[in-house]
């Protein structure tokens, strides 16, 4: 049996947890949207057609912002066209998915929708076909409480007060040259720059997130990133990461191993955030987020075949298995090792399209991806320790992998400290121990463990709980060391508190 040791210092810190590093994601993208959280027709609807059930599930979730309308969506998106009353809306073509967008679903009912999901929003704003002007004038129908011609058309639509909407996003994946209205660095750039400057004029209290590179392996990486900071520094709070993870080659292995590079990723955009700082003799870091995260693959063959200028089609919806759920859990430990400076980041998405709920006529049901998201996001709050793993590892492509991923928080207004374990091993358990005397009286509240036989397991609406966390672990502490085994295969949440 392999051995495994977490050294941990409570004195040794990496920096406190911003919730918002449990956002998540709504486009305009497949049935997100319709059919997602928004469908009149359905008996689960509310008065308003929002999903009660689903509602019920991202409660449960605990996702603190939710970013929205975009994705490739927003950058042919007109606001303009998703409020007011709904029989005057236009149905448009949207070229990033080559659908119908109907837009009886706009801003006014996603804000409405937030409150009732218990979130807050992170708005895009379309830098691609449009620009710095209507950058200006949603922030302006948002965020000004009257007496503007966009405030009060907001007034107009029904909405007296302003939606007070605090983040947002400078455009999306604007080096990609799949992106509508693509830009090279020094384009986006200075038009990031002077979209903030502009939206920070009418309202300075936002925060604004400028578009990092659409993934590491991008050929601009690193450049993008430097030449796009080098104009839009002093208006930018957070630079974007996007990143997405398949296992086409059917290699569990290194599909685990991508949690390397994840944390490789996150280490180089760090370095380049603060050698732009150093040039520029600035005093404020850029913090990192990681807006668009996931696992993305199942679903690609199909959507070849979708049917173009249709209306919310089946499209991403990729069923994932408990090896999804395995990587989920390792990118969330992962993005919590850097929590000084990965301050938001957003699954995508959170409904149908690459989701960890799905929804039939019938109902809504949690996919596996599902649990080690609600189990981190609920218990993942408080200050990331400087958790030193020593564990056996295995070549990858990536370079050596451990066959642990693991971090520690320390919540001390609840006098508690939670371990986050993921054991990559396919075949053999392992024993871990962690020297914890200097919480001293903490004993083991629950140890949680997601696990099955099969890494193909899937859920599905007629066996929703096939993947599903138990509380099954064998954690204790004696003398001062916690030990546990953690099976083959297996996602660990043990808990300790006075």
């Amino acid at each position: 049996m392999k051995k495994s040791t977490l050294c941990i210092d409570k004195h040794f810190i990496v920096g406190d947890v911003d919730k918002r590093i449990y956002g998540s994601f709504i486009e305009h993208l497949g049935r997100a949207v319709y059919e997602g959280i928004y469908h009149p027709e359905s008996p689960f609807a509310d008065e308003r057609g929002l999903r009660k059930d689903v509602l019920e599930l991202i409660r449960q979730l605990n996702v603190p912002v939710v970013r929205y309308p975009g994705g490739n969506f927003v950058s042919g998106y007109h606001w303009e066209d998703g409020v007011g009353p709904k029989a005057e809306r236009p149905e448009k073509i949207d070229l990033a998915w080559n659908v119908i967008e109907t837009n009886q679903f706009g801003l006014n009912e996603f804000m409405d929708w937030t409150k009732k999901a218990d979130t807050k929003p992170m708005m895009a704003v379309n830098l691609g076909t449009r620009g710095v002007d209507d950058a200006k004038n949603i922030v302006e129908y948002c965020n000004l409480k009257g007496g503007s011609y966009y405030s009060d058309l907001r007034r107009k639509h029904g909405y007296e007060n302003p939606h007070d909407i605090k983040l947002w996003c400078l455009g999306n994946e604007m080096d990609g040259p799949w992106q509508m209205g693509h830009k090279n660095a020094l384009e986006y750039g200075r038009t990031a720059a002077e979209a903030g400057r502009i939206m920070k004029m009418v309202d300075p209290s936002i925060e604004l997130v400028a578009c990092g590179s659409s993934a590491l392996t991008m050929d601009t990486f690193g450049t993008w990133e430097d030449t796009v900071l080098s104009e839009c520094y002093e208006q930018a709070d957070y630079l974007s990461l996007h990143q997405y993870y398949g296992n086409r080659d059917n290699n569990t292995p290194e599909f685990l191993a991508n949690t390397v590079a994840m944390d490789e990723f996150i280490s180089s955009v760090i370095s380049i955030c603060d050698a732009v700082k150093a040039k520029k003799r600035s005093k404020k870091s850029i913090h990192l987020s990681f807006d668009e995260w996931n696992v993305w693959y199942h679903s690609n063959e199909q959507d070849q075949k979708l049917e173009r200028w249709c209306k919310a089609p089946h499209q991403l919806e990729d069923i994932y298995n408990f090896e999804d759920a395995l990587l989920v859990a390792g990118m969330m430990i992962t993005m919590l090792r850097h929590a000084d400076r990965v301050k938001v980041a957003c699954l995508a998405q959170l409904v149908n399209v690459i989701a960890p709920i799905m929804t039939s006529d019938t109902g809504a049901w949690k996919q596996t991806i599902y649990y080690p998201f609600e189990l981190i996001s609920n218990y993942g709050r408080g200050t990331v320790l400087n958790t030193v793993v020593k564990a056996p590892v295995y070549e990858s492509v990536h370079g050596d992998a451990p066959y642990l991923d693991s971090v520690c928080i320390m919540n001390q207004e609840e006098e508690s400290l939670t371990i986050f374990a993921v054991n990559k091993d396919l075949e053999e358990s392992m024993e871990l121990s962690c020297d914890v005397r200097q919480f001293t009286g903490y004993q083991v509240k629950e140890h949680v463990v997601l696990t099955h036989p099969d890494v193909k397991a899937m859920n599905t609406e007629e066996n929703p709980s096939n993947v599903a966390p138990a509380r099954t672990g064998n954690a204790k502490v004696t003398d001062g060391i916690l030990q546990t085994v953690l099976c083959d295969k297996s996602f660990h949440v043990i808990r300790l508190s006075k």
